[in-house]
């Protein structure tokens, strides 16, 4: 009989060798879905400085390893941060010509077309930056230079979408951890996302959305300059690298704007990042600490969550210089614990219906703090809950029209779930996780009885 984790490694196996299938929005204008109608749970890492930094033998290790690890999208910079203009690839290229976005050097491109076409033989997808953001806006941080205008824009995206308008494996995202700063860079952003969608070959060709810098909640990430822009296909929002942000009030303002459009954080805390960019005070952000924004993030609403490592989205090595105290080289960083835990978010969010969720804090009797938050999240048949110190709480199961239920404790730091038995469908019920306090989280699943849907169980 194979164990769940045998079964996992044979899904992702089966992922790895089978083509991938262009993405688009759902139907219901909440999630992502392949072209044949599956559903698809976005499990991400950032590695800016992929293209950059890494020869293509590095490469194919970061790929498999991710690959093997369950994620399914990278998001990675063509014309990187890190002097990306200037400072030469792994085999001295650089991606343009005298600076000029209309003049791309071939060589360089080749090496962004093999990782792009390894990512797809591994079943990932690649969340392609055109451009770091210093390339049109250097004012807050970053070498620049800026290169960026409305016509030149509009030309590379054109070229770009149509070097990459047959990767089927390929979502857009415009941005690169900037915020506009008047009419003229949001006019350069959209003359670029035009470009793109013309070089693609339309917009069912050019699933596109826009990575910001952080900002105020009520900003709700891209949808604050460009929700009603018909190329922006899904909203992206970035949370950024302190403990305490209210990710669930962050998710939840672009998930309920008109239209109604998918909504994610592509940058939240990092493993093994200074807490808020100030190690002395604050220390360095833990597994637990990404383990619980990622809960926090889906149940609150997003389609899929993207995951980040402060040693990997600069892929540093120990002949690079540092930026902002990294602790491991990159392929030592491949496994810290929270990397490999995202699989059991991915797991469990894949065994149900996805189509049908939606997050709902009135199943609890209380949504606690900051520091112990309670969040929750239906289909038609299920709830799970995420409590982030293992606090008791009250769950009103009635929201269900199930006559009996079954329920499991699932641990998200390895995937082993605990039975709790069937029982019958009352008003409410309480439940105790089996242990509480500082990094004791725990997910409960409730499910009609009669679903007979299978829970995971990691040895």
């Amino acid at each position: 009989m194979k164990t769940a984790k045998g079964l996992l490694i044979c899904f992702l196996l089966f992922q790895s060798m089978t083509a991938l299938a262009q993405l688009r929005v759902s139907d219901n204008k909440r999630f992502l879905q392949t072209a044949d109608g599956k559903p698809f749970f976005w499990m991400g890492d950032t590695a800016w400085e992929l293209f950059h930094r890494l020869s293509r033998e590095e490469a194919d290790k970061y790929l498999k390893t991710r690959a093997d690890q369950g994620f399914n999208v990278i998001q990675a910079v063509v014309l990187a941060e890190l002097d990306g203009l200037h400072t030469p690839n792994a085999y001295g290229e650089i991606p343009l010509d005298h600076d000029d976005p209309t003049r791309p050097r071939e060589a360089y491109f080749q090496h962004v077309d093999y990782i792009i076409e390894k990512a797809a033989s591994l079943g990932i997808y690649i969340g392609l930056l055109p451009t770091w953001g210093d390339k049109l806006n250097k004012s807050t941080w970053g070498t620049g230079p800026e290169i960026f205008n409305a016509e030149n824009a509009k030309q590379y995206g054109l070229w770009i979408g149509r070097r990459y308008k047959n990767k089927k494996n390929i979502i857009w995202i415009l941005g690169g951890d900037r915020t506009p700063r008047h009419d003229a860079d949001v006019n350069i952003w959209r003359a670029m996302a035009a470009g793109i969608t013309e070089g693609a070959g339309g917009p069912d060709r050019a699933l596109m959305t826009f990575h910001p810098q952080p900002n105020a909640v009520q900003d709700g990430g891209s949808a604050k300059w460009f929700h009603q822009d018909d190329w922006l296909d899904f909203n992206m929002l970035q949370t950024g690298h302190c403990r305490e942000n209210n990710v669930w009030d962050r998710i939840q303002y672009p998930y309920n704007l008109k239209p109604v459009k998918p909504v994610l954080d592509g940058e939240p805390i990092y493993e093994d990042h200074p807490v808020c960019f100030n190690a002395r005070e604050n220390g360095t952000s833990s597994a637990y600490d990404v383990r619980r924004s990622a809960w926090y993030t889906v149940l609150a609403g997003a389609f899929g969550h993207t995951y980040g490592c402060h040693d990997i989205w600069q892929m540093y090595a120990p002949h690079r210089t540092p930026v902002n105290g990294p602790h491991h080289p990159w392929y030592v960083a491949l496994d810290l614990p929270g990397a490999n835990q995202m699989k059991y978010l991915r797991y469990l969010f894949e065994s149900r219906p996805m189509f049908d969720r939606i997050p709902d804090q009135t199943l609890l009797s209380t949504h606690g703090g900051n520091n112990d938050r309670l969040q929750a999240s239906r289909g038609k048949d299920y709830i799970i809950v995420y409590s982030a110190q293992g606090n008791t709480f009250t769950l009103y199961t009635g929201k269900l029209s199930a006559t009996q239920l079954t329920a499991h404790w699932y641990n998200p730091k390895n995937g082993q779930s605990q039975a709790l038995g069937t029982f019958e469908n009352k008003i409410s019920q309480e439940f105790i996780p089996p242990s509480s306090g500082y990094g004791h989280d725990w997910v409960l699943v409730v499910d009609d009885a009669v679903k007979n849907y299978t829970m995971p169980a990691f040895n």
